[in-house]
């Protein structure tokens, strides 16, 4: 898979923090509907890289997600949704562990 290591994306995960720029919500993942098939985490474009396998969950850490929406139409079960700006938090520091990891997907 192409590195995304990109500056930029290095700078969000050292920071954690989303770019101030990206007018679009992040997504999140409902894990109630969602069958582990994969399709987004190959769909995430790897200089963003937010999307990854955490246990038995897949996970998108908002700080790494552009909303861009290129997660959607490989969805085969549409569990995909924006977050509005007030319904998402920082990620949490054991989701952290998962960027830069062997686990990187995107690396």
């Amino acid at each position: 898979m192409a590195s995304g290591n990109s500056p930029a994306r290095l700078e969000r995960i050292e920071k954690r923090e989303r770019n101030a720029k990206w007018p679009n919500p992040p997504m999140y993942i409902d894990m109630s509907e969602c069958i582990n098939c994969d399709a987004c985490v190959r769909a995430c474009p790897p200089n963003f890289g937010a999307i990854f396998n955490h246990g038995i969950d897949v996970i998108i850490l908002p700080e790494l997600c552009s909303g861009c929406d290129k997660c959607l139409d490989p969805c085969p079960v549409d569990c995909i949704y924006p977050l509005a700006a007030e319904d998402w938090e920082p990620s949490s520091v054991e989701w952290w562990q998962e960027p830069l990891s062997e686990n990187d997907p995107y690396m």
